[in-house]
């Protein structure tokens, strides 16, 4: 797996397989996940595909198109690619440790990464404003 920035315009890669979903994951901190989650809930909705969680309730991870990460550039968050094969989804959550926040089937197959790019960007935001009150 690698993880990229760039800002060169992302062309997802295609589904797998007999039409199985493969995946690109961003990680991003819980408290912005959450926040990009409730954001992306309250606008469009059918943008927002399956969310991951870690045991330790640290990070989130969002499930992206396959070649995401090839153009990934949001600071402070990763998007981990696949080299191509893509992460495919399953009702098992995908990596050890981790539990759906959002598991396959309740959501779309993959987050929109420019929608997913602009939540982010605007929970970074309302969490700097909501930091600077205190």
């Amino acid at each position: 797996m690698e993880t990229s920035q760039s800002n060169e315009p992302c062309t997802p890669a295609p589904s797998g397989a007999a039409g199985e979903a493969v995946c690109d994951l961003v990680t991003v901190p819980a408290r912005q996940g959450l926040e990009a989650v409730d954001i992306l809930r309250r606008g469009s909705g059918d943008a927002m595909g399956p969310v991951l969680h870690d045991g330790g309730c640290d990070t989130l991870g969002f499930l992206v198109p396959a070649g995401t990460a090839a153009c990934w550039d949001v600071p402070g968050s990763t998007c981990t690619g696949t080299d191509g094969r893509g992460m495919r989804l399953a009702p098992e959550p995908p990596v050890e440790g981790s539990d759906w926040l959002l598991p396959p089937g309740d959501a779309d197959l993959a987050t929109d990464p420019v929608v997913l790019r602009e939540a982010l960007g605007e929970a970074a935001r309302l969490i700097e404003a909501a930091d600077s009150c205190r």
